[in-house]
C-alpha cells in the first residue's frame, strides 16, 4: 500500500533559501524550468524537487506550453504568513519603539543608563 506525498504548507516551503529564491526569481516573469535551473548551482532535478514542494504549498503554478513546463509564481497562499506575521508585529514595533527613545536620549542620560564595566586581568 503507497502512502500518500504529505503536502506541504507555506512554512514549509519556505524555510529553505534555495525556495525563497525561485520565489524572487518567478515574480516578475513565468518561466521554464530549463532557464529557473540556470540559475542555480544544482541539477535540474534539484530545482524541479523544490519547484514541486512549491507548488504543492500553492505558490508555484505549472502549465505546460508544447514540451515544456513553464511556472509562475502564486502570490496568494504568502497572505496567510502576512496575517500570522502581522500579530507578532506589534511586538517588533514595541521593542523598535523602545530602541528608538534610547537612541534619541541626550548623552548625559544615556550616561546614566549605562556604565562602563571593568576589564579584569584573570592572570591577576
Amino acid at each position: 500500500m503507497a502512502i500518500p506525498s504529505q503536502k506541504h504548507d507555506v512554512f514549509q516551503a519556505i524555510a529553505d533559501p534555495t525556495r525563497r529564491h525561485l520565489l524572487q526569481l518567478l515574480g516578475d516573469q513565468e518561466m521554464p524550468v530549463t532557464v529557473i535551473s540556470g540559475h542555480f548551482p544544482m541539477s535540474r532535478t534539484a530545482v524541479s524537487k523544490h519547484l514541486r514542494i512549491l507548488a504543492e504549498a500553492g505558490l508555484v503554478k505549472e502549465r505546460k506550453v508544447g514540451r515544456e513546463t513553464r511556472y509562475r509564481l502564486e502570490a496568494e497562499p504568502l497572505m496567510e504568513l502576512k496575517r500570522w506575521l502581522s500579530y507578532y508585529e506589534r511586538y517588533w514595533e514595541n521593542k523598535l519603539n523602545v530602541l528608538k527613545r534610547f537612541v534619541e536620549q541626550d548623552d548625559d542620560a544615556a550616561e546614566l543608563t549605562f556604565t562602563p564595566l571593568e576589564v579584569v586581568d584573570p592572570e591577576k
